[in-house]
């Protein structure tokens, strides 16, 4: 039986743990700054380092019989994939006697430190599409290095949008899924960013002299897998300045229309991922009431477009400067 689409997100798995207070204030602070970390899936991985997957690579044969003819026995063909976690972190220190000043020690520390989640926030984003551990091994392997190649396997779920300069980007359809694409986090430890107060301790300033500060530090150890590219589709190559200019651009659109008939199902939880250009394109070509793939919603007071049924959600992380895919 599938379970793709029943993973618990972030927020569902802070909100259920211990109320102390710092999970789940951190896991409603990214979920305001970046959508893709309130919309992927999570599950614990089966490795202390990551998770392993085991793929169906091949079905077992099937035959036709007549009377009285038996059929030989058959099996399908399987491969494991091993994904593995990075450990992403940040520390984060405050003079004692500036804390102090107000009397409100405890909410002037976390508006410092809101600036640390952001950054992480990013970095998180911008792995999520791009990390590589082939370049960067302390990372883990986001999606672009698995959807890099016109001729690999996965090939029939990349969509070229036909740009050949230096300003490409792309826009991704993910079913997000335990079968399918999820989030992951070793196995024994904790989901989302994690908050250690260190107390106070001695800082050192500019010439190396101590002074006294509360330390905080925050750890988040994450990776990704996908049990089954069939359930995500790259469309790659998209110019953005023959987009801007409304000239020679890529029909939007029909490239939609294409990777909603080749990702392998749309029930369950499904995101159309995209940088702010191509939602403001979307958004406005949404306005027209000739166009039927596009809607706008209105959800917790905030406009929504959606291309038949399915969310688009802006990412700032999708870069205008990927590499050509090929």
């Amino acid at each position: 039986m599938s379970t793709f689409g029943t993973l618990p997100t972030l927020l569902d798995i802070t909100k259920n743990m211990d109320p102390d207070g710092s999970p789940a204030m951190i896991a409603e602070l990214l979920a305001q700054q970046n959508e893709i970390i309130l919309d992927a899936g999570w599950e614990e991985g089966n490795l202390p380092t990551g998770h392993q997957s085991t793929q169906r690579t091949g079905l077992p044969d099937s035959y036709w019989r007549m009377a009285n003819q038996g059929v030989p026995s058959s099996k399908g063909v399987e491969a494991q994939v091993t994904d593995v976690c990075g450990s992403l972190e940040a520390r984060g220190q405050i003079d004692v006697r500036v804390a102090r000043l107000n009397g409100m020690t405890a909410a002037y520390r976390l508006s410092q430190n809101v600036a640390h989640i952001e950054s992480m926030n990013q970095a998180m984003a911008t792995a999520m599409f791009y990390g590589n551990v082939s370049t960067d091994p302390e990372q883990f392997m986001g999606l672009s290095p698995r959807f890099s190649s016109l001729s690999a396997e996965n090939a029939d779920n990349i969509i070229d949008g036909g740009g050949t300069s230096t300003d490409n980007t792309s826009m991704w359809f993910v079913g997000w899924g335990a079968n399918s694409c999820k989030m992951i986090y070793p196995k024994g430890q904790m989901a989302g960013l994690q908050h250690q107060d260190l107390g106070e301790g001695d800082a050192f300033d500019g010439d190396n002299n101590r002074y006294r500060a509360l330390m905080d530090l925050y750890t988040w150890q994450v990776g990704m897998a996908v049990p089954d590219w069939r359930y995500l589709v790259r469309i790659a190559n998209i110019d953005i300045s023959n987009l801007v200019a409304n000239s020679g651009a890529l029909d939007l659109i029909d490239a939609m229309i294409s990777a909603y008939h080749r990702i392998q199902s749309t029930t369950g939880k499904v995101s159309i991922y995209c940088n702010r250009t191509i939602s403001a394109a979307l958004h406005k070509q949404a306005r027209k009431t000739d166009n039927v793939n596009l809607t706008i919603d209105t959800v917790a007071g905030k406009p929504v477009v959606s291309f038949l049924g399915i969310p688009i959600r802006r990412v700032d992380a999708l870069v205008q400067n990927e590499a050509r895919v090929v």
